[in-house]
C-alpha cells in the first residue's frame, strides 16, 4: 500500500519561506536540494532548520556540498548533496550530482555536541561564543570498530597470541561553521538550531 503521507506531487508540499531562502541563498542546485527536503519531510511541519554549504579541494578538482537539518515534531531529517565524480565519465562538461536523506527519530538522537573555538580567551566578550564552532549530532546509526593487537604489559613476555583489543565508536555527522567564512550570522543560526534540537531530544 502507498504511504499516503507522502503526496506524489513534490510541489503540494510547502516548505516555509526562511528554509526555502537559506536553500536558494546556499545556491547549489537550489530546485534539487528543495525536492529533496520535500520528499523526506512530507507533510509534517518543519520547526526548525539549518543550511550549510561548503566547499573542498581535492587535488585538482572543487567539490561542494551542502547538508540541510530540518526538525519535525518526531524526526530529524538530514539531507546532503554533492558533486558526484564518476572517472568512467570522459564527458568533462557532463555534471552529476547525488543527494542522499535519512530522516531519524526524535527519541533516536543520542546527542547534540557543540565545539566552541575562541581566539584570545583572555579578552573574551561575554555572550559571543567565540567565532567558530564544530556541530556534532549523534545517533548510533553507524558505529565503527578499531581493533589493534593486545598489549603485553609483562616485560618478559617472549611473544605469543595476547588476542586484540578495540573500541567501537559512533559515526556521527559533524559540521564546522566559521563566522570568519560564512558570517556571524550563519554561525548565529547554527548555534540557535543545535539549542532548538538539544530541547527536542531525551523525551
Amino acid at each position: 500500500m502507498a504511504d499516503m503521507s507522502v503526496p506524489a506531487d513534490l510541489t503540494a508540499i510547502t516548505l516555509p519561506d526562511d528554509l526555502t531562502a537559506d536553500i536558494e541563498r546556499a545556491g547549489y542546485y537550489p530546485a534539487l536540494v528543495a525536492d529533496v527536503v520535500r520528499a523526506a519531510v512530507g507533510t509534517e511541519e518543519v520547526r526548525s532548520h539549518l543550511v550549510h554549504q561548503e566547499t573542498t579541494f581535492d587535488q585538482d578538482s572543487v567539490r561542494r556540498h551542502i547538508t540541510v537539518f530540518v526538525r519535525t515534531d518526531t524526526r530529524l531529517v538530514i539531507a546532503h548533496a554533492d558533486d558526484f565524480v564518476d572517472h568512467l565519465v570522459t564527458d568533462a562538461s557532463r555534471e552529476v550530482a547525488t543527494a542522499t536523506t535519512e530522516c531519524i527519530p526524535l527519541s533516536a538522537v543520542r546527542g547534540v555536541m557543540l565545539t566552541h573555538v575562541t581566539e584570545n580567551p583572555s579578552e573574551y566578550v561575554p555572550g559571543s561564543l567565540g567565532r567558530e564552532m564544530t556541530l556534532t549530532i549523534g545517533w548510533g546509526a553507524v558505529s565503527r570498530v578499531d581493533l589493534l593487537p593486545g598489549q603485553c604489559s609483562d616485560p618478559d613476555c617472549e611473544g605469543g597470541d595476547h588476542g586484540y583489543e578495540g573500541t567501537i565508536a559512533a559515526d556521527d555527522i559533524g559540521l564546522r561553521i566559521s563566522a570568519e567564512a560564512e558570517g556571524r550570522a550563519a554561525l548565529d543560526r547554527a548555534i540557535e538550531f543545535a539549542r532548538d534540537l538539544s530541547s527536542s531530544i531525551g523525551r
